[in-house]
This record gives C-alpha cells, sequence and structure tokens, in this order.
C-alpha cells in the first residue's frame, strides 16, 4: 500500500492537494484503517503527506522554498553517507554506479534521467550500510526528483550533472573521502541553484508552487 501511493505520489498520478481519505484507501487495498494509518504516517515522514487538523491527510503540494530546504538536507544527508560509504566501497560497487552513468548516457528519454540519477545517488550511498540513513536519503532523493529533475532535464539535459557524477566515482575510486564529499555537496548545491535561476525565469517550472 505505502509503495503504491508513493509511486502515485512521484509519478504526479495522485497531485498536491489531493486528499487521502482513509475510509476509501482502505476500500481500495481491502485492508483496515490501522495499516492505512501506517502507511499515512510512513509518507508523512518522507514529506509526501500533509496531515492537516480538519481535513485529514492531503498530498502535499512542493513550493521553491520548500525544494531548497530539502535539497539542504540532501546535503548533509548523503555527503554524511558518502563519508561512511567510500572506504566500504568494493569493485563491485564502482562497476554498478559505472553501468547506471552508462545507461544515464544511452538513454534518450528524458523521462528515464530522473530514475537513473536516483539509482546513482543510491548507489553511492549504500556502502555506508546503515539502513536508516539510507531509507532518509532514499526519502529525499525521491522527493526532490520528484519536482525538479524532468523539468531540469528538459532545459539543461543530462551533460553537466553526468560530468558531476563520473568526477565523484573517479573520486570513490581513488578512496578520497574529502573529495568525494566536496563534489558531492557542489552537485547537489548546483541543482538547487538551478532550481532559483529557472523558478525566477518561468513562473510555471514549479506548477503547484506559490513562488
Amino acid at each position: 500500500m505505502r509503495d503504491t501511493l508513493r509511486d502515485e505520489i512521484l509519478r504526479g498520478v495522485l497531485p498536491g492537494g489531493y486528499q487521502l481519505r482513509q475510509e476509501a484507501l482502505a476500500e481500495r487495498f481491502n485492508a483496515s484503517r490501522v495499516p492505512v494509518r501506517e502507511a499515512l504516517r510512513q509518507l508523512e515522514a518522507e514529506g509526501l503527506v500533509t496531515h492537516h487538523l480538519n481535513r485529514g491527510a492531503t498530498v502535499t503540494s512542493m513550493n521553491l522554498e520548500l525544494l531548497c530546504e530539502l535539497l539542504d538536507i540532501r546535503v548533509a544527508l548523503e555527503c554524511h553517507a558518502a563519508k561512511l560509504a567510500v572506504p566500504n566501497m568494493a569493485e563491485r560497487d564502482f562497476q554498478g554506479m559505472e553501468q547506471i552513468l552508462a545507461d544515464y548516457s544511452a538513454s534518450e528519454a528524458v523521462s528515464e534521467w530522473a530514475e537513473y540519477n536516483r539509482r546513482f545517488h543510491l548507489a553511492l550511498s549504500a556502502p555506508a550500510n546503515n539502513r536508516r540513513l539510507r531509507m532518509l536519503v532514499e526519502a529525499y532523493c525521491l522527493n526532490t526528483d520528484r519536482y525538479s529533475h524532468l523539468a531540469m532535464s528538459q532545459a539543461t539535459g543530462k551533460e553537466n550533472p553526468q560530468h558531476d557524477h563520473y568526477e565523484i566515482l573517479a573520486a570513490c575510486r581513488r578512496r578520497d573521502v574529502g573529495a568525494v564529499v566536496s563534489l558531492l555537496e557542489a552537485h547537489i548545491l548546483a541543482t538547487r541553484n538551478e532550481i532559483k535561476a529557472m523558478a525566477r525565469e518561468d513562473a510555471n517550472f514549479l506548477p503547484q508552487a506559490a513562488v
């Protein structure tokens, strides 16, 4: 249930502001209200659902300020994960990231680029061997990609982010933790700055936002 709802929110099937009624969800998934409440609680923790005192749960609507806050949190989470992960990386980790980037480069479908970006960032943090940290990284990667990556890819292409990714991977192979952290922080903050610039130029960049 949680995974299905998350996927529908991330793909925009359930748009910002959509009301998530517990009764309807329980009927849809043939479940009691207990697992429904738990699924909504977990999605709220990921920032995908907002609870209102009198309205119940709705899909979270994004705005520029919130998106930039999420990207700042990504910096903290992913850089800490990288510090833990790089010393643990083995050859299969490097090869896995190389394959993701090769598929990313080969893809001509803009709609696929966000998924390859997400996979790379998760693969980068996975060797930290910290399940809760990985869950947090995944939640914030998913949430920011939901709003930003498709529009940015359409506007800027994949050359710049891919250049950053390959630099990060090369630093991982050298086991240069400091360089990985520095490059990763700059990469995410560049995304934040690009989003701000695009939002200034195009009021429809975040259609659910009050920019």
